[in-house]
């Protein structure tokens, strides 16, 4: 039990957030719907969601006890804790952590486009998008370990506490962004990412291909060329030409070996955008 330990621990502490999140934003996308979700389209993301879980904390766990026996520690700590705020440091403090954060995921999110397509598809396959079918293949956290934890943990980011409250918030971010609901952040779209920044990204046209991989924040989007702010009443249809989401544990799961890359132009080439 002593082994199973961070794992229960991680699970009791995520799990109640999302549980939120997904609740919250599932009621938004029921009252305001500005795109409609089958209910068996939830019920198979939520049944992906309660294995994927318990997976990702049995990764994360494992990650950080090898990490801790082979004794790394941060190269180097940014001092974030916005000390000079004052109170708005318990909101600043995470935003920034946060910003910074989502300079290494857009990083990991345009390497899984690159290099490890057959999986990171399973997530782009999603024809009803929504706050809990927005589910990712089981293999995700072996990737997100080598391509995101490793990284951010040699560069720490010290934000000080984190109010429990904002905890909550970012867990409600990260399930909205992938959200039905109409609604949007107004004039804080062009920093912050919302439902319809993140919808081109999974976008079924071919003109959105390769755009919007940051997943907090549109800053490292703009730096770096691959912004694609919607119009108004752009809302395209999500998922993959050629092909379906999973509707079963078994698809979900073999879904990586019975995709065709060969069929499917690299989503990075120069030559088109993906």
């Amino acid at each position: 039990m002593d082994a199973l330990a961070p794992v229960i621990d991680h699970l009791a502490s995520a799990a109640p957030c999302w549980a939120f999140a997904f609740a919250f934003m599932t009621a938004l996308e029921l009252l305001l719907p500005r795109s409609r979700t089958s209910i068996r389209g939830r019920l198979s993301g939520l049944l992906f969601w309660a294995i994927f879980l318990p997976v990702n904390a049995l990764g994360l766990a494992l990650f950080r006890e090898i990490w801790a026996l082979i004794g790394i520690h941060p190269l180097i700590t940014l001092p974030l804790t916005m000390s000079w705020t004052g109170a708005l440091a318990w909101i600043a403090a995470p935003i920034a952590g946060a910003v910074v954060g989502d300079f290494f995921f857009y990083w990991f999110h345009r390497a899984q486009h690159r290099w490890f397509w057959r999986y990171h598809a399973v997530h782009h396959s999603i024809r009803e998008l929504s706050a809990v079918n927005a589910f990712h293949h089981i293999s995700e956290p072996i990737f997100y370990s080598l391509l995101f934890i490793i990284p951010t943990s040699l560069i720490l980011s010290d934000t000080g506490p984190v109010a429990p409250l904002m905890t909550v918030i970012l867990f409600l971010h990260s399930s909205y962004i992938h959200s039905p609901a109409a609604i949007d952040f107004g004039p804080l779209r062009s920093a912050l990412v919302d439902n319809r920044f993140h919808r081109i990204h999974h976008s079924l046209e071919e003109k959105h291909f390769d755009h919007n991989f940051g997943a907090f924040t549109t800053i490292w989007d703009r730096l770096f060329r691959t912004a694609w702010f919607p119009a108004k009443d752009e809302w395209p249809d999500t998922g993959l030409a050629e092909v379906d989401q999973p509707r079963t544990v078994g698809e979900w799961l073999t879904l990586p070996g019975r995709y065709d890359a060969g069929s499917v132009v690299d989503p990075l080439a120069d030559e088109v955008p993906a």
